[in-house]
């Protein structure tokens, strides 16, 4: 049985994952390889949907993530911290959106949309493991 504590670990591989299948998905349609970014970003939505379901799990049985760091890291995590949460609140509604222009067959508008969902979505993957990084391995918090 996986524990609550070892949930963090979970999250930050899904969120990887998906940063990797996302960089695949944006170099295969480079390439004109339809078939494998469709692939490929099908497997960024299923790792992106798996870290929401854990991080959901995670965050009902823990509760609030504490950060251990003091001083000017802890001052600059947070500032980071607060871009993330607010990226990731932004491409909530845009990753859903790109997909459906895509699966609607509305190539151009999925383009004009993907522009701007390709950045974000992969700043907040790699963010959301910089974070854990830093909360779980570099700083954590010591009751």
């Amino acid at each position: 049985m996986i524990a609550v504590p070892d949930l963090p670990h979970f999250i930050a591989a899904f969120n990887a994952l998906s940063v990797v299948c996302i960089v695949l998905g944006w170099r295969f349609i480079r390439q004109g390889r339809r078939i494998a970014h469709r692939n490929a970003m099908v497997g960024a939505l299923v790792f992106s949907g798996l870290f929401l379901a854990v991080y959901v799990v995670y965050h009902l049985n823990a509760g609030v993530a504490r950060f251990g760091g003091e001083g000017v890291i802890r001052q600059a995590y947070f500032a980071f911290l607060i871009g993330h949460v607010i990226l990731a609140i932004v491409i909530t509604p845009l990753v859903p959106l790109t997909v459906w222009r895509a699966v609607r067959g509305r190539f151009e508008l999925h383009r004009q949309i993907a522009r701007w969902t390709l950045p974000v979505w992969l700043y907040v993957g790699v963010s959301g493991v910089f974070v854990y990084v830093m909360a779980i391995h570099l700083f954590p918090y010591q009751a």
